[in-house]
């Protein structure tokens, strides 16, 4: 039996499912709010907007950087 005090160096076929899951939510998400964004008269609204956008955009960043380093814990 393996001992796992530490996080196995693997990303599993589970993890890539909610992974690659993370990242479509977040890419949906963000094409409908810079798509949006050019409907959109209010500076206010488009200043939140364009937060929500760059909350999206980090989090598909974040996942990519994770399966970058091809389940490397460093």
């Amino acid at each position: 039996m393996q001992n796992y005090n530490e996080v196995p160096n693997i990303i599993s076929g589970k993890d890539l499912d909610y992974l690659s899951d993370i990242f479509t939510w977040n890419y949906g998400a963000y094409k409908k709010t810079i798509n949006a964004e050019k409907e959109i008269q209010d500076e206010e609204i488009i200043s939140l907007f364009e937060n929500a956008a760059n909350v999206f955009y980090r989090n598909m960043n974040t996942v990519l950087n994770s399966l970058n380093k091809g389940g490397q814990n460093e």
